[in-house]
């Protein structure tokens, strides 16, 4: 099923959750287009929060609960939410989805482990990241 037509469940209407109310410590990156070929930014993280593994794509830069779509990291993600609603956000989504599915397993290793890397290793980590063809 593609991501357009999934989990749009009045997106203008509600916001994200915010990853930053608790304290605790992670890693993060936001990468542009010029790193993945998706338009607009998708923001990476090691564990933060209560929920899975997953990325965020952005239309703009990542502010606070800007509206975003999330995409769960794993070898065949689907869209979680799409906050944004937007004909650019479902056809972002469809491209989030195959970066994801071409990177999971890096993201997954950041995921788990990247709390505890040094620049030298998270640099190295956004380096092995492919882009979309």
């Amino acid at each position: 099923m593609p991501a357009t037509l999934l989990r749009d469940r009045g997106a203008r209407s509600r916001t994200p959750p915010d990853d930053f109310a608790e304290d605790v410590d992670f890693e993060m990156t936001n990468l542009g287009r010029k790193h993945t070929n998706v338009p607009g930014t998708i923001f990476v993280s090691s564990r933060l929060g209560a929920h899975g593994p997953r990325v965020k794509w952005y239309a703009e830069k990542p502010k606070g609960n800007a509206p975003c779509v999330i995409v769960p990291i794993g070898p065949d993600p689907v869209v979680r939410d799409d906050f944004v609603g937007t004909v650019q956000s479902r056809q972002a989504a469809d491209l989030v989805r195959a970066w994801v599915r071409l990177n999971h397993a890096e993201l997954l290793d950041f995921w788990n482990n990247g709390t505890g890397w040094d620049i030298d290793e998270l640099t190295d980590f956004t380096r092995r990241l492919k882009p979309l063809p």
